[in-house]
């Protein structure tokens, strides 16, 4: 079999984040490139943040999604720079995690916006909400609840 960068983005489709499970490593954006020389392939990552416990877990998951497809030179690397942002996730993720419950982030990074304040509610879409906690189920989410529908939702942090 000839291995192509397109062969290994569809294979990378299967593989989850294990802290959002909606959303794959290419959703994510954590994705930089993969690099084929041969039978060997190389797929680079960016963690979502530095000390995410996340990642080890993310490569983990690629590697054994290539080698249960036949791939078994695989090597993940990790960049740190340029560092990833929330700006990474695809507009298809944003809309993934609405659909799961939780509010995606609201600008982009580049934008360089102060902090948000009512985040639309994902179940909802009320605007009236408040934050509960500048942190959520993990660190890289806040807490809110809407004050329409009353119920409390987890925010995708824009970092």
């Amino acid at each position: 079999m000839t291995i192509t960068k397109e062969i290994i983005y569809n294979y990378l489709q299967n593989v989850f984040d294990p802290e959002v499970p909606v959303l794959t490593v290419l959703d994510l954006g954590v994705v930089r490139d993969v690099s084929i020389s041969g039978q060997n392939v190389e797929v680079i990552i960016t963690p979502t943040y530095s000390g995410c416990p996340a990642m080890d877990v993310i490569a983990t998951n690629i590697k054994f999604e290539l080698i249960s497809r036949g791939i078994t030179h695989v090597t993940i690397s990790t960049i740190l720079s340029p560092a990833w942002t929330t700006d990474w996730i695809t507009e298809a993720g944003r809309q993934k995690l609405k659909q799961y419950g939780i509010a995606p982030p609201q600008y982009k990074v580049a934008d360089n916006q102060a902090n948000i304040k009512n985040v639309p509610c994902p179940i909802c879409n009320s605007q009236d909400t408040k934050v509960i906690s500048e942190f959520g189920s993990t660190a890289c989410k806040s807490m809110y609840r809407c004050n329409a529908c009353l119920e409390a939702f987890d925010y995708f942090k824009c970092y």
